[in-house]
């Protein structure tokens, strides 16, 4: 029993003597994190004031060649800009800071006009004429797709423009990115065109190998009545306009008419591929659109992007009715005959029209329907009054011509009929 209590009495007063001391250890380890603590603390704050010094150099290289650690660096001044606004408002540091952030955010949208500047170019002709062909020819195929920057050019303007937006607090990027989107759109349309105007001449528009090889092999659609299809029809309405139903022969001055014709032809042709291909385009200007301007921001800019092209095909619709119109005015019904395919292939075109030109404004859906009712009105005027004066003609000329001049003055005028 002694020993036990002895044993006992030493337990106590050895624990009495390591209590303090325990206490004593946890106290210390309490003020060494604490320290540790403040120590980090005092070294993140501290390092706010290196911030400029370690990325000034960075900054005014720019960010081409090295965009990830660009950003990454303007990340880091973001931090100090906000440190010593909340906490030190007053310091030397905070301009420095503000000054450096400013300073980097001008080269990030610099950068991007830049790769915009630099890596967009106009869509060759061929690729165009490939891509709208390929609705009606390569059906069985995935549909074509038109790559309009480098992958690589593309992901750095994906992300300028995010960083723009979500630390930048800066939106004057779109306003850049749809004036030169819609350059390089409109110039890709006159390209089409005049490739179109140089190689009509010849045996056909050339297509892209891939192409050309395909519509050996691919049954293809209907095609639509081409304007050279009608230009009899139209030698024959001139030979009516000027010199009437009286029995007077204009053979011999249609020959000169055959040069002009073939330019209509052309001009008509050229001007319904345009049509076709600005649907095309400006469907693959919105899909790419959509990778880079934020969501609340894609109609606007892309309303933006489109009009220049958009108003100069509706301009050139608008002169071609005004050219027919003056014709009529002087009764040369012939001119129309160069409205009725235009009408016909922007009538099946709105469809596709009005689904690209969702969510733009107003006045930009109204354009293409109102060259339409344009059209139409002129259309309809002409025939009115071609109608009017075969009327007159035949009712003047009856007693005076020959039988077999009416019988051929019958079958002119069925076969124009037939031609429209």
């Amino acid at each position: 029993v002694s020993i036990l209590s002895s044993f006992e009495s030493r337990l106590m007063k050895l624990e009495n003597s390591i209590i303090p001391v325990h206490k004593q250890t946890e106290n210390l380890q309490r003020l060494q994190e604490n320290v540790e603590k403040t120590l980090s603390c005092l070294d993140h704050v501290i390092s706010y004031y290196h911030v400029a010094k370690d990325t000034e150099k960075i900054i005014k290289e720019g960010p081409t060649g090295r965009l990830e650690e660009y950003l990454n660096c303007m990340d880091k001044i973001q931090k100090a800009v906000e440190y010593f606004q909340d906490n030190n408002p007053d310091s030397p540091e905070l301009n420095r800071v503000k000054s450096l952030f400013e300073r980097g955010k001008e080269s990030l949208e610099s950068e991007f006009r830049s790769l915009m500047t630099r890596h967009t170019k106009p869509v060759p002709p061929v690729l165009i004429l490939d891509l709208i062909s390929g609705e009606d020819e390569m059906e069985t195929q995935e549909e074509m797709s038109l790559e309009h920057l480098p992958e690589g050019v593309l992901h750095d303007i994906i992300r300028i423009a995010g960083w723009l937006v979500e630390n930048g607090r800066n939106q004057d990027f779109m306003t850049v990115y749809f004036q030169i989107r819609s350059v390089q759109l409109d110039r890709s349309i006159k390209g089409l065109k005049d490739h179109f105007r140089k190689n009509s001449s010849s045996s056909g528009v050339p297509y892209s190998p891939a192409i050309q090889n395909k519509r050996k092999d691919t049954p293809t659609k209907k095609p639509i009545k081409r304007p050279g299809t009608i230009r009899k029809a139209q030698n024959l309405l001139k030979q009516y306009s000027q010199h009437g139903l009286d029995g007077k022969k204009g053979a011999s001055n249609l020959i000169p008419m055959e040069g002009r014709d073939d330019v209509f032809d052309i001009e008509i042709d050229a001007y319904i591929h345009c049509v076709s291909a600005f649907v095309k385009l400006a469907q693959s200007e919105y899909q790419l659109l959509t990778e880079i301007v934020p969501e609340h921001h894609q109609k606007k800019t892309f309303d933006s992007l489109i009009q220049e092209s958009l108003d100069n095909l509706i301009m050139e619709g608008d002169n071609i009715v005004s050219a027919a119109r003056k014709a009529i005015i002087r009764h040369d019904y012939s001119a129309v005959l160069t409205i009725f395919p235009i009408l016909k292939h922007l009538k099946q075109m709105k469809p596709e029209f009005d689904q690209v030109l969702q969510g733009t404004a107003a006045g930009t859906k109204n354009k293409l329907p109102g060259l339409i009712t344009s059209m139409e009105t002129t259309g309809a005027k002409a025939l009115e009054e071609f109608a009017d004066n075969i009327k007159v003609g035949f009712s003047s000329a009856f007693s005076l011509a020959k039988p077999a001049d009416m019988e051929e003055g019958f079958s002119e005028q069925f076969n124009f009929l037939l031609s429209l």
